[in-house]
């Protein structure tokens, strides 16, 4: 039985007033892992059309280093400082071979690290395409319901797979437990708990990335704006980088929309509590990537002060965005999907759009987080 699907709706005028420190840049160690090279940025004439304003862009992460999702940005930065912080290396201008190299000399056979983490399908690949490079292994925990496409790609990276029948928060809390006393173990996680923030904060800094390459884009394209950027959410991790690069001194200050599913919007219904609340996210969504039911302890300060607006999305409008935008020529899976769908319910509401500040001129990035790869229609 389907559980009762409510849609939120959040806005926070103050939001914009709101200025974080600057976050520190992955780029240079991000330009130097091969395959290197900032993801499109995509005009959707007929959607800006169709919304009512000048521009809607695509940030189309199908392809990003070879991988159908954003994570790896995350994921290698944080597998690069965790291990050169284990092994007291100096991580500026350090690459991935010469991690490897130094890990293949120095570290015994039997001290090898093994990377360790918690996935609902993109974050857990992206760990284990890091371990392919550096020639170690990884163990990768998933929940119950994981679509055989995610759990495919992850095996593909010569991963040990945990297959559990939990939901997503409590095997993030199980691969944690896993690692304790184990001197090999190295955990990643991209969400954040008391007594863990070092590697989730990692993770968010390497998603920055992501938010440059836009801004670099808007300035080649000679674009105004960003006037709103839209993220899908499902800790909040990316919403956090989101936050952090928009939120800094000298920057614009966009809108900051934040999407996620109605039976696991549990970023949208913390905001209108005014504190972290846990849902249950025992049925599954279309957008797995989404389907978390805990907000990430680190990011929840950030989302909080500098979110303007959260909106749940069907799974039936998820569905209907990924479908126009495949129409449309992009790859984009029903997570990246989701922002879409969150404006359109954000902008149909002429309260939300003046709350919004939106008008025949404005300027949205959406950013589309996967592929169909990484997660196709079910």
């Amino acid at each position: 039985m389907l559980p009762t699907q409510t849609a939120f709706w959040y806005s926070n005028p103050t939001s914009r007033s709101w200025q974080t420190a600057a976050p520190e840049s992955a780029l240079p160690f991000h330009r130097s892992l091969d395959g290197y090279t900032p993801t499109p940025l995509v005009s959707l004439p007929s959607i800006a059309a169709e919304l009512g304003v000048s521009q809607v862009l695509v940030k189309d992460e199908s392809n990003r280093l070879g991988l159908p999702a954003f994570k790896i940005l995350g994921a290698s930065w944080a597998v690069c400082r965790a291990l050169c912080q284990r092994y007291d290396l100096d991580p500026e201008g350090m690459t991935v071979p010469r991690l490897k190299e130094f890990i293949r000399t120095n570290v015994d056979v039997a001290q090898t690290p093994v990377l360790v983490t918690a996935t609902d399908g993109n974050h857990g690949r992206a760990i284990a395409r890091m371990a392919a490079l550096l020639g170690i292994t990884a163990r990768i925990y998933i929940p119950a319901g994981l679509s055989s496409s995610a759990i495919a790609g992850i095996t593909s990276e010569g991963a040990e797979l945990i297959e559990t029948e939990n939901i997503y928060d409590d095997v993030v809390m199980l691969a944690a437990k896993s690692t304790e006393g184990q001197a090999c173990d190295v955990l990643i996680q991209d969400t954040a708990w008391e007594g863990y923030m070092q590697a989730p904060q990692w993770i968010v800094d390497g998603y920055g990335t992501l938010f440059g390459e836009i801004d670099d884009a808007l300035r080649e394209m000679n674009a105004p704006g960003p006037d709103l950027v839209a993220c899908p959410v499902g800790v909040g991790s990316l919403a956090q980088a989101l936050v952090e690069h928009y939120r800094t001194a000298g920057n614009a200050a966009p809108v900051l929309l934040s999407t996620e599913p109605e039976t696991a919007a549990c970023i949208a219904r913390s905001l209108l509590a005014g504190t972290p609340v846990v849902v249950d996210t025992s049925y599954p969504s279309i957008m797995s990537g989404l389907n978390c039911g805990t907000p990430s302890e680190l990011g929840w300060p950030a989302l909080l002060a500098g979110l303007d607006a959260a909106v749940s999305v069907s799974e039936s409008d998820c569905r209907q965005a990924v479908l126009d935008l495949q129409d449309l020529g992009l790859d984009v899976g029903p997570c990246g999907a989701a922002t879409l769908a969150g404006v359109r319910a954000a902008l149909s509401i002429p309260e939300r759009r003046e709350s919004l500040g939106l008008d025949a001129s404005s300027v949205i990035v959406l950013v589309s987080s996967e592929g169909l790869a990484a997660n196709p229609l079910r």
